[in-house]
């Protein structure tokens, strides 16, 4: 096995002349986001070095009360995040299925990645479960945030159409379905694409960074294999559970199109 190359400090420095380098791209072409890009490079810094201390005592005092503390705190910024990247107004409602399909959606499929695919003992080892959930929490988050646009792009472009049907007898799920599937479907798509071109168009991060930390490739894909598989799964749970419940609160209960589209 080869040696692992460490970066200091002042390794780290010179990196940030891309920063630099994007910000002078966006300032002579006029754009206005040096700001932006500034902020966003100093937030990540900073949230790293605290990640990176904080993983460092966590693996140091296994705790499953740790883990569990984590993985709540992760579970609750993505669903947070989600509210905050949707454009439109989001009904009460359509918030709680969301926190819902998220929760749910997320945690029984890592369970189910942790206990039944790679088999980790103890459960809540740190080193693998937090990495593994955050992985598949950030994905979800990404697929259910373009769910919930569709979904209203849908409902609100294709009102008349939905209101045309239901005049016709049609119930409030025959009526949604082409919304709900058209939602369902982009969301998904981000992460198919995704696996249509790893391996060949670009390495992921995970199977990146276990060949820089000197594990065998082989194992490195194996691993990547797996919880790109536990992505797939977990992101269409998410967005199924969300798009099936959260339709339905477009309607009232005589099954009529509510006006909540803003």
């Amino acid at each position: 096995m080869r040696n692992i190359i460490e970066l200091t400090v002042w390794q780290l420095v010179p990196a940030y002349i891309f920063v630099v380098f994007v910000i002078a791209i966006v300032k002579i072409r006029g754009i206005n986001r040096e700001k932006e890009i500034l902020l966003s490079s100093v937030r990540m810094t900073i949230q790293l070095v605290l990640v990176g201390y904080i993983l460092d005592y966590m693996f140091k005092n296994r705790n499953p009360l740790y883990t569990i503390i984590a993985m709540t705190v992760m579970e609750v910024f993505a669903i947070y995040n989600v509210f905050s990247r949707v454009k439109r107004k989001i009904s009460p409602e359509l918030k709680r299925i969301i926190a819902f399909s998220m929760s749910f959606g997320t945690i029984a499929s890592m369970l189910y990645f942790i206990l039944i695919v790679i088999q980790l003992r103890p459960w809540y080892d740190p080193q693998y479960f937090i990495p593994l959930g955050g992985m598949i929490i950030g994905n979800s988050m990404t697929g259910i945030t373009l769910g919930v646009e569709r979904i209203m792009d849908g409902f609100d472009s294709r009102k008349e159409q939905i209101e045309a049907a239901l005049m016709l007898g049609a119930t409030p799920g025959m009526s949604a379905k082409n919304v709900v599937n058209n939602a369902f479907d982009s969301a998904i798509l981000p992460t198919i694409n995704s696996m249509v071109g790893m391996g060949i168009v670009f390495l992921p991060g995970m199977m990146t960074g276990q060949i820089l930390s000197g594990t065998s490739p082989l194992t490195a894909i194996e691993y990547q294999i797996a919880i790109m598989l536990g992505i797939l799964g977990s992101v269409s749970l998410t967005v199924i559970l969300f798009v099936m419940l959260g339709y339905k609160t477009f309607f009232n209960d005589r099954c009529q199109l509510k006006d909540i589209i803003s």
